[in-house]
């Protein structure tokens, strides 16, 4: 699909088709509708984010909490969307040794915890070590501050998704 195409959708075609860009929130797309056409992704993602910047508080919280955690039970379970399996797959966290797994899941645990939300990282370009390093390290973080880091991560993650979906 192109650009041309998206923005010649109706609103349920345009919310189907970019629903999951957040993760389980539809709502994002269904904001942005009004503001077709988009002439460039940049453009799409750029309007997509504004819509996360304006949401309110409990809003932005939803949208955090609708991540998986990574290499978490719902991958186990193979619950996750195609979107975050793809991208957990492609950062090797299928493929966890019982050490690696065991300090993921340890990590996810005390980070879940500590702010009340799952760890999220734009995992692309990343490895299992790194993934992990993040982990550790944003633990000492304030409250505040990762949950700005969750969103930013959070459009990371859109734009990589968008990207996929459709070439400028």
């Amino acid at each position: 699909m192109t650009l041309d195409q998206l923005n010649a959708l109706d609103i349920g075609a345009f919310v189907a088709r970019l629903g999951g860009i957040f993760e389980h929130s539809p709502w994002v797309a269904e904001r942005v509708f009004a503001q077709r056409p988009f002439a460039r992704i940049d453009a799409l993602h750029a309007a997509m984010c504004a819509v996360v910047d304006s949401a309110s508080d409990v809003e932005k919280l939803v949208l955090i909490r609708a991540h998986p955690q990574l290499a978490g039970k719902a991958a186990i379970r193979d619950q996750l969307t195609a979107a975050s399996r793809s991208e957990q797959h492609g950062a090797g966290l299928d493929q966890c040794s019982a050490d690696e797994f065991s300090r993921i899941n340890a990590l996810n645990d005390a980070y879940q915890q500590r702010f009340g939300f799952p760890f999220i990282l734009a995992v692309r370009g990343h490895g299992r070590d790194s993934i992990i390093a993040n982990m550790a390290e944003r633990l000492n973080n304030a409250p505040t501050h990762e949950l700005d880091e969750a969103l930013r991560q959070i459009a990371r993650i859109a734009h990589f998704r968008l990207s996929d979906l459709f070439q400028d």
